[in-house]
């Protein structure tokens, strides 16, 4: 079931696909930052209800009087399948898949729609993403981003690295119909993506102007109890990516680089030495997590 709001434009250049379960006062504050977007070209927004507990309520429809609005709502199907239906219900020349909880800077989509009209040779494109370093959780996140960014970006600007927190995709590179991600892949089904696009040569350029801050909204301890779990839930999407002949793991020599890094990173007063401890901390258990299954297997 599908609602639209009354604001009706023509083609958009921008189909900004949200899929959400039972994250409503998220999405509200990402509506808003896309609400208050300057100088973008136009955009629809597809936001995607997952089988959340509850429907969404008025004031996320409300949104629909600032830009154009569509609401599916869908049996639980897990977060690929939601975006793949958001995908096939829009219309955009430009598919910009973002999560509940980020926060689109004001000339973020001004920004992106000039890189992608001045980059013809690049299919896809990594928006920014950057955390809320007003809390520890948030400091954290920042500090991964970063070091990502760093260790991953390559000399031609793309980034071996995608996050669909803020990644976008020219429509005419991928099969709408049929299905962009893999729905069978409950986590990690971005680097699935990726490893796609790694076969094709492909890899999404980074958009450093086109900044996204990406929300944490956990504890501390949920944080790590959400990062146990992804590690478990993502194997089976690895051994997909390892099938196809994708590298895509660092090695440990690589890892004793980015630690360095972090270590250097976390003396910003923005960021602090204990984000450095607990990133570590949650590398050691999904590094733990991935031994466990690998053990179990044999």
């Amino acid at each position: 079931m599908a609602s639209q709001s009354s604001i009706i434009a023509s083609t958009p250049f921008f189909s900004v696909i949200i899929a959400v379960y039972n994250g409503w006062e998220a999405l509200d504050a990402c509506l808003q930052s896309l609400a208050q977007q300057s100088k973008a070209p136009g955009f629809e927004v597809i936001l995607v209800d997952d089988g959340s507990a509850e429907p969404a309520p008025a004031s996320i429809h409300d949104w629909g009087n600032y830009c154009p609005l569509i609401t599916i709502r869908q049996s639980h199907a897990g977060v690929s399948a939601a975006r793949n239906r958001g995908a096939q219900d829009s219309s955009g020349a430009i598919l910009l898949f973002a999560d509940a909880d980020s926060r689109f800077q004001p000339n973020c989509m001004e920004t992106l729609a000039f890189t992608i009209a001045n980059s013809p040779q690049h299919s896809s494109f990594q928006l920014r993403l950057t955390g809320d370093c007003s809390t520890l959780v948030g400091r954290v996140e920042e500090l991964r981003l970063t070091t990502l960014l760093d260790h991953l970006l390559q000399p031609d600007g793309t980034l071996r690295y995608l996050n669909t927190a803020g990644f976008a995709i020219r429509r005419t590179q991928v099969n709408v119909e049929a299905g962009i991600f893999y729905t069978k892949a409950i986590r990690g089904e971005d680097t699935l993506l990726l490893a796609g696009l790694i076969q094709r040569g492909q890899l999404p350029l980074l958009v450093t102007g086109a900044v996204v801050q990406h929300e944490t909204p956990f504890s501390l301890w949920d944080s790590l109890r959400k990062e146990v779990r992804s590690a478990y839930l993502e194997m089976s999407t690895y051994k997909i990516i390892g099938s196809k002949g994708v590298k895509f793991q660092v090695s440990h020599r690589e890892r004793l680089q980015m630690l360095r890094f972090m270590w250097t990173v976390s003396k910003r007063p923005t960021i602090g030495r204990s984000a450095w401890f607990i990133l570590v901390i949650r590398q050691l258990l999904r590094l733990v997590v991935h031994l466990g299954c690998r053990i179990a297997r044999t």
